[in-house]
């Protein structure tokens, strides 16, 4: 029985005894912490490839006396200073979501229940376990009977059946039915220490920029070594360079290698983006969920709870059979009181009809969403079977019944089993009544469905419920194709379920595992999916999910696997979350082609120095202007404004193709000038300052390409960065080692400037073109 306040006072732990386990260590593993440890953000951001480089740089320079061109290390320390306070920022508002509903366990000691945080579940604990709940550490069951889904540590999807003495292992979860179970293995010891947070292990990271960001890393740093000792013994032994200048002139082009700020943009980026959802009451639990929401394309959304309010009501009540020796409401009273079903359609039950213990209990079976229906047989009455109405005698029905089915309202048909119940077969049933449930719509519904339409996201409404009352709930909430549903319980092969996926939009009766072969489906035909969920039932295909929602009022096990939980349980903040994933990876996208400007050319410049045998252009110092000024100052405000476009196209492709133009532009500029060095009216410092003045001009024309089309915000940063630029090169001139332009420079320059343009025009052209 389900009572849960009727406990024996002598059942569970006394409080000494729980202190005794306590002390001999016999307590449950902690589960880890939504959010990064203070520790590891600090070690995230300072201990990076790219910082071990800058920090290399100068300390070379540091040893030549070359003080002045070591302010970039001043910068980057106030770059990575910045990254961290902001994902402390993040962390501190993911912290205080998370203890909103912190994974707990319901655990009897001393003859009362208590809910505790897992981490004090200590052993010999008696643990009360429901359908929804989380297997928190390996036990035994003591009483009761419940079905288990064990495929997150076997992979095998069906419910398994325990009963008393069974083992149960933790990171399993519980269908159906209720248990007392004695906790055997904590620590070490148990199934949860040596598959550590196994469910959220199954699902790699899949963050297309960062692992774009490994592969730049990688590649620079099988690139800075290699350069940077040729250029070095080019500039010192073949040019005979004074050791000051071979060094100052050798890191100016490895700093040049590196795209700095990039990461550090990403990071903040995502954690400003976490920080806005938090305010929204969204709970981000991985990081990088934001850029896998940017690419969805394709909605799948479970009915009740998000579609739909999930606070269902008994509407009304047809008896069907007028038989005293069968009262109906007396039978569905005693068989809430002993059900041990608490998903929202019992909830609403036990809500309308008043409990008793008229009849005494002989076997129950709970609901499941595989059978969709739950039994208890009593004495001298026989077995009380309550489901969905086609697992009965849909015949039977009268007809005003089967039009309130028809036009998609939610029945449920309860009856006397004329016959045993084997292996979840139900025999013939005679049905006493027909039960009318109403779940109201979200009022935000038709608004959310509008949104996702016009942002070209396609939507899949599922569910385990009738196929007319779910396409009739997706017509209301004003789903362009609802009428296209499809009854998923006359499909058997996989094949016929993947098929479904792709030619419906409505889907009612889904069980557990189809529901996860539409993912599935979906995914090979290159969705990008997202699916929300509540209930255990969601599990399998929330795990398949490129990124799973779960809302705050559903299940513990759908919570702690999901990426996102919609802590108000609000269906309407899915247009934000949506909208901030795609701000975040569009803004981030745009800036980084800016950075990769500099990437790219550094490295042609360099390897062109090394085959002519000529000095990298450019000193530490001027290289960190342009990072200051021209990267940094405007992708820094550019990556926090609102961008709703859809994502199309690969991150690191998308980045090179943006950059590129500009790039080859200068190279093409530099050997120009190369050439043309004789002929030009200006001597060697003022073509120092001609090359300076072209490589700033090819960033802020790549600035001004991600600026368009422009806005207030965008005028003002363009024309200050380039402004400032200019101002400063001219201001200090002195400290970067430039001397003050002539008439003859700024006539070169000017030219320069549209043999730039003409080149980048061409290529972006012929780039845009493939």
């Amino acid at each position: 029985m389900s009572n849960r306040n009727l406990i024996d006072p002598k059942f569970g732990l006394t409080p000494e005894q729980v202190k005794e386990r306590k002390e001999a260590g016999l307590v449950n593993i902690q589960p880890p912490p939504v959010a990064k440890s203070t520790a590891q953000i600090y070690k995230d951001n300072i201990c990076t490839l790219f910082n071990l480089f800058n920090v290399l740089i100068t300390i070379a320079l540091l040893s030549v006396g070359a003080w002045q061109n070591c302010l970039f290390i001043v910068i980057i320390t106030i770059n990575t200073t910045i990254g961290i306070v902001q994902e402390l920022h993040a962390k501190k508002l993911v912290d205080e979501l998370s203890l909103i509903f912190i994974p707990s366990a319901e655990v009897i000691r001393g003859g009362k229940l208590h809910t505790i945080p897992l981490g004090e579940v200590v052993q010999d604990d008696i643990v009360l376990l429901v359908s929804g709940k989380q297997v928190c550490a390996d036990c035994v069951v003591s009483t009761g009977e419940i079905e288990v889904n064990e495929s997150m540590l076997t992979g095998e999807s069906d419910p398994i059946y325990k009963k008393n003495g069974e083992h149960l292992y933790s990171g399993s979860y519980v269908v159906s039915g209720e248990c007392r179970a004695r906790v055997e293995h904590v620590g070490s010891e148990s199934y949860t220490a040596k598959i550590t947070n196994e469910v959220k292990k199954l699902r790699k990271v899949n963050s297309e920029m960062i692992s774009s960001m490994r592969k730049v890393t990688k590649f620079t740093g099988f690139l800075i070594v290699p350069l940077g000792v040729l250029l070095f013994v080019q500039a010192f032994f073949l040019r005979n360079g004074t050791l000051p200048e071979s060094v100052v002139t050798t890191a100016a082009a490895l700093l040049g290698l590196l795209p700095k700020g990039l990461m550090l943009l990403i990071s903040i980026s995502l954690a400003v983006g976490i920080q806005k959802l938090s305010r929204q009451k969204v709970l981000v639990q991985e990081l990088y969920s934001l850029e896998t929401l940017a690419h969805v394309d394709t909605l799948c959304l479970d009915k009740t709870g998000t579609l739909t309010e999930g606070n269902m009501k008994v509407e009304s009540v047809c008896e069907l059979c007028k038989d005293p020796e069968l009262p109906f409401a007396e039978l569905m009273g005693c068989f809430l009181e002993n059900s041990v079903d608490n998903n929202a359609t019992f909830l609403a039950l036990k809500a309308h009809f008043q409990t008793n213990n008229k009849y005494k209990m002989v076997k129950k079976i709970a609901f499941s969403s595989e059978r969709k229906w739950s039994a208890i047989s009593f004495e001298k009455i026989g077995t009380f079977v309550i489901g969905a109405p086609e697992k009965m005698d849909t015949a039977a029905l009268p007809k005003n019944i089967q039009l309130a089915i028809a036009n998609g309202k939610r029945v449920l048909a309860a009856g006397i089993a004329e016959g045993t119940i084997e292996h979840n077969q139900l025999p013939r049933i005679r049905l006493l009544a027909a039960i009318t449930l109403v779940d109201p719509l979200r009022k935000q519904a038709a608004a959310t469905l509008e949104f996702f339409a016009k942002e070209g996201v396609d939507i899949k409404i599922i569910s385990g419920d009738n196929p007319k009352t779910v396409a009739v709930l997706a017509a209301q909430a004003g789903l362009p194709d609802a009428k296209n549903c499809i009854d998923m319980s006359r499909l058997t092969e996989e094949s016929e379920v993947k098929q479904a996926a792709l030619d419906y939009s409505v889907f009612g009766r889904v069980s557990p595992v189809q529901k996860k072969q539409i993912v599935q489906a979906l995914q090979e035909k290159g969705r990008s999916v997202a699916m929300t969920g509540d209930g255990v039932n969601d599990l399998l295909a929330l795990r398949e999910a490129d990124c799973s929602i779960a809302v705050a009022e559903g299940s513990d096990a759908v919570k702690q696997i999901s990426q996102l939980v919609l802590i108000d349980s609000n269906f309407a903040s899915l247009p934000n979350v949506l909208s901030e994933g795609r701000r975040c990876v569009n803004n981030i996208t745009r800036a980084a082609g800016v950075f990769f400007v500099k990437t790219l050319y550094s490295a042609l410049v360099a390897l062109i120095c090394l085959l002519f045998n000529i000095p990298f252009p450019f000193i530490p110092i001027q290289i960190t202007l342009i990072d200051l000024a021209i990267e940094g100052y405007p992708s820094f405000f550019l990556s926090f404004e609102p961008d709703n476009k859809k994502v199309t196209g690969r991150f690191l492709p998308e980045v090179l193709r943006r950059a590129l133009p500009n790039a080859l532009a200068f190279v093409f500029c530099y050997l120009g000038i190369l050439i043309l060095w004789p002929r030009l009216p200006i001597n060697t410092e003022q073509i120092s300052l001609l090359l300076y003045a072209l490589v700033g001009f090819a960033g802020i024309q790549a600035v001004y390409k991600i600026c368009r089309p422009f806005n207030p915000l965008r005028i003002f940063l363009m024309t200050t960065m380039s402004v400032g630029f200019y101002t400063a090169v001219a201001l200090f001139h002195k400290i970067i080692k430039l001397p003050l332009p002539t008439l003859g420079t700024i006539v070169c320059f000017a030219g320069g400037v549209v043999v730039f343009m003409l080149i980048e025009r061409v290529l972006f052209h012929s780039r845009s073109m493939q």
